[in-house]
């Protein structure tokens, strides 16, 4: 359906967009046009959800998306930008797949019944516990699934409350925290969880892999002579 007389503006990135591949120089990595897209998505996905996925197979740069936009926030912040979405940012990453739940959100020892937190529920209190204006991000890297991600439902909806075992409840800040989900697929997610989070596709086709023989090459010493192109060594032998 079309809207006659509805214009949409068009949002300048042009600042981020330069820091972003500026961040991506940096750490000697290649700046693609349509990975630079991705980052910005992500930045603009972070602005309207709480909850944030970044979908897609091992080699499409999912790790490096984050830390790219992090890295950008950051170095707009200490030039002095004006806009105050772009603050210091901190991500906290862990693997809540590598753990049990009682030593993701905490639990009782049945035998003295003292409660021992865990250790999401630990990052998580330290952010709320941190009143700055700085960001933070805690970075789940791992499979999602129904068996730990619903007890994140209350923090992923309106409430952004994590309830823990124990009947407490931490109530995060929307303004400065979010929730970043680094995940291959989707296909054990329950609808409640999608439907809660935005999606960012990060596909490892577009960016194919001549970026990563280019940040290859340029490990070696400038005084070492490499005259082997990359298309040569795309050339299938016979």
């Amino acid at each position: 359906m079309v809207i006659v007389g509805v214009v949409i503006p068009r949002q300048d990135f042009g600042e981020l967009q330069n820091a972003v591949e500026s961040s991506l120089l940096d750490v000697g990595l290649q700046p693609v046009p349509t990975y630079v897209i991705k980052v910005i998505q992500l930045f603009e996905t972070m602005n309207v959800r709480f909850g944030v996925m970044t979908v897609g197979p091992t080699g499409g740069g999912k790790t490096c998306c984050y830390q790219m936009l992090k890295a950008s926030m950051t170095r707009l912040r200490v030039v002095g930008h004006p806009n105050q979405a772009f603050q210091v940012t901190h991500s906290f990453v862990l693997n809540p797949k590598c753990i049990k739940m009682g030593e993701l959100y905490g639990e009782y020892n049945l035998m003295t019944n003292e409660w021992t937190d865990g250790l999401g529920s630990t990052i998580i209190r330290q952010c709320v516990a941190d009143t700055t204006t700085d960001r933070k991000w805690v970075v789940f890297d791992g499979p999602v699934d129904a068996i730990w991600i619903e007890n994140m439902n209350t923090v992923l909806d309106d409430n952004c409350v994590l309830c823990l075992p124990n009947g407490e409840r931490i109530k995060l800040n929307p303004n400065t925290m979010r929730m970043l989900f680094e995940v291959q697929d989707l296909a054990v997610a329950s609808p409640a969880t999608v439907s809660r989070c935005g999606m960012v596709y990060v596909p490892s086709d577009e960016l194919g892999w001549r970026p990563y023989v280019k940040s290859w090459l340029q490990r070696f010493p400038k005084e070492i002579d490499i005259t082997i192109s990359i298309e040569v060594l795309y050339t299938p032998r016979n």
